[in-house]
């Protein structure tokens, strides 16, 4: 099979949740978003409190404060100056805090499933060679 089929086939897997394995992913990753959405939506509202009528803020709305926050916790770069405010400082610290965290938990799940894929296909392959026999 190749390389790319398989991957598709993992990741329509994934979605059905086939395997505990597959279903263990699925519910971290729908965790992590759904945490993250949450999280974007609260920071962006709390930053353009904070920054709102701060001299020097380039968060002057709704829509700029989500994109901010948005960037910051993708650990994306954009042109908009950091916050001005010292409270946001600190909000734009644990934004980036918690995006660095995000990455790294999913890493790990990621590490643990191909870990987990790897030993069902050895067992799976032992099994077939077994009954072979």
């Amino acid at each position: 099979m190749r390389p790319l089929e398989r991957a598709a086939r993992e990741v329509a897997a994934v979605a059905r949740a086939e395997t505990p394995t597959h279903q263990h992913l699925r519910e971290r990753l729908t965790a992590v978003l759904a945490l993250t959405l949450v999280v974007d939506l609260f920071c962006g509202v709390l930053i353009w409190a904070l920054e709102r009528g701060a001299d020097g803020s380039d968060i002057t709305n709704m829509g700029t404060a989500l994109f901010f926050s948005s960037t910051q916790l993708l650990s994306v770069s954009s042109s908009m100056s950091n916050p001005v405010t010292p409270l946001g400082r600190v909000l734009d610290i644990g934004m980036e805090a918690y995006a660095i965290t995000v990455v790294a938990a999913l890493a790990g799940s990621f590490g643990a499933f191909f870990h987990r894929r790897s030993s069902e296909r050895i067992a799976a392959q032992q099994a077939t060679t077994d009954g072979a026999s």
